[in-house]
């Protein structure tokens, strides 16, 4: 199974995901990650880019940005924070 990037933008002052973007090219993904640093400098936002087989592993190995969500089985090292 290809690796699929996905770019997660998390507001930390309201607790939620804004914008999950997906790419299946590293090169287009790690160009939108550089852009997307750049237009949320000195706010309080994560800007993460992660690969993964699929969404649903991004969601349980980094639930805290998926919250409302999550699964409920997901390990408590890996989904919470």
């Amino acid at each position: 199974m290809p690796l699929i990037h996905f770019l997660l933008i998390y507001n930390i002052d309201l607790g939620h995901l804004v914008d999950c973007k997906e790419f299946k090219d590293a090169n287009v993904a790690a160009a939108e990650y550089s852009a997307v640093e750049r237009e949320y400098v000195g706010r309080n936002f994560e800007i993460v880019l992660v690969g993964a087989d699929s969404i649903e592993t991004i969601r349980r190995t980094h639930g805290q940005y998926f919250e409302a969500e999550a699964d409920p089985q997901a390990s408590p090292f890996l989904a919470s924070a």
